[in-house]
């Protein structure tokens, strides 16, 4: 019965986890805390839906024992677990060289909606490295100093140089296009602004449609009904448009929509990003 609930969970909230993540999930490695561990770093915080906490025991500069307390999405809890599994063993300059990318691909791979899961694992043992350390040690900061490189989407690892390459040589004009190119802006989003102001500064600019307040609801609506609503129902969702207020637009999610904060919470977003790229890029989703 609990394998079974997991696998419609999944199939619930839009995305194919892989047999390793579903196992991470069920069955977590190295759960708890260390009593004096001797470093411990933090990631995330409990207002973006997920947060974890990793503690280390080292001796002779090799990590003999990984725990970790996350709270969060089951990806959050596969990442967490398989990290710890990954740590376990390795001299600390190996564990430094671990990246996100590396935590994902142990677990057969995550969701692009998901991989931020990933990135907090990596950020969670910066952190704790930066404490056994006791300075402001970061792989990526002095890989990026090393290599000139300023990388925009730590999710997936995609540079400034290679979004411009995608304005310039392959005629990215939107975020989307950026996003389809190089993954960059695909996962946690913590990106996109910075993408943005990438585009504005390679890319002309055309001007939106101006719609007045009556137009704009109706259109509003209209992507809810056609494109978005659709989808939603595909699992077992729902969506209704409750109001308009200038730029913020009140939605009510409903059916399986509703019964998961962390499934809501990225549902919105999808929401969001959806009215923002059809309608007006200042729209903001508001659940009533």
């Amino acid at each position: 019965m609990y394998n079974f609930f997991i696998n419609e969970l999944c199939k619930v909230i839009m995305w194919e986890y892989s047999e390793k993540v579903k196992e991470h999930f069920k069955n977590p490695k190295n759960v708890g805390s260390i009593e004096n561990a001797d470093a411990i770093g933090e990631a995330g915080a409990l207002s973006c839906g997920d947060k974890l906490k990793l503690y280390l025991k080292i001796e002779n500069n090799i990590i003999t024992d990984a725990k970790f307390q996350t709270f969060g999405c089951g990806s959050a809890v596969a990442a967490s677990s398989v990290l710890t599994v990954m740590l376990i063993g390795k001299t600390l300059e190996e564990a430094k060289k671990i990246t996100n990318k590396q935590i994902a691909q142990e677990l057969d791979g995550l969701p692009p909606e998901k991989m931020h899961c990933s990135v907090m694992g990596r950020e969670a043992l910066e952190d704790a490295l930066r404490n056994y350390y006791q300075e402001d040690w970061s792989e990526i900061e002095d890989k990026e100093k090393e290599e000139g490189t300023n990388i925009i989407c730590h999710c997936f690892s995609v540079t400034e140089q290679e979004i411009i390459n995608a304005i310039l040589n392959n005629n990215a004009k939107t975020f989307d296009d950026i996003s389809k190119i190089t993954s960059a802006g695909l996962a946690c989003g913590r990106c996109k602004e910075n993408i943005k102001n990438i585009l504005k500064k390679y890319v002309k600019q055309e001007e939106k449609e101006q719609l007045n307040p009556v137009q704009k609801i109706i259109k509003i609506n209209t992507i809810i009904e056609t494109i978005i609503a659709p989808e939603l129902r595909k699992d077992f969702g729902d969506i209704e448009l409750v109001n308009v207020e200038g730029n913020n637009v009140f939605v009510k999610l409903k059916g399986h929509c509703s019964t998961c904060a962390n499934a809501k919470l990225t549902l919105k977003n999808f929401v969001e990003t959806k009215l923002k790229e059809l309608v007006d890029d200042e729209i903001i989703v508001k659940e009533d």
